[in-house]
């Protein structure tokens, strides 16, 4: 029996390790062009660009604009997924982004395409609670 639950306490933490993304700081998001990524910091601002042909909504994590150190990009399309305006709903508030990250013109950037991927943070923390195998041992040896 002891085997048993030490083996499934295995299976169990290497899927949670296989399958959860690489939580970076907002300062290393440029070093992992290509790869999907988690990200948490502050939303400094945003700006809906109506007056461009594409009509992006830019979101600006890590400073205000242009010391931002992340952008995440709402394309026009994908503004519709989101209820009210994502530039006035997320600015001031700790989020975490889960995406692969793009180099727009030297700088980082996340596209994001439904609400799901940016979460508000509740208590103002922008980390991503970590979770320990050791958690998961809810019985004495």
């Amino acid at each position: 029996m002891r085997k048993l639950a030490t083996f499934t306490i295995a299976v169990l933490a290497y899927s949670l390790t296989s399958t959860a993304q690489t939580k970076i700081p907002i300062d290393e998001a440029g070093k992992h062009i290509g790869e999907t990524v988690t990200i948490c910091s502050k939303v400094f601002g945003g700006r809906y660009v109506d007056n461009s042909a594409t009509k992006p909504t830019l979101l600006n994590l890590g400073a205000a604009y242009p010391n931002h150190k992340l952008t995440l990009l709402i394309n026009n399309d994908d503004r519709k997924n989101f209820t009210g305006k994502p530039e006035d709903d997320y600015t001031g508030k700790n989020v975490c982004v889960t995406g692969r990250v793009i180099d727009y013109k030297g700088k980082p950037e996340i596209v994001i395409t439904k609400p799901q991927e940016i979460q508000i943070q509740s208590g103002g923390s922008s980390e991503v609670p970590e979770i320990r195998v050791k958690d998961f041992f809810w019985f004495e040896n």
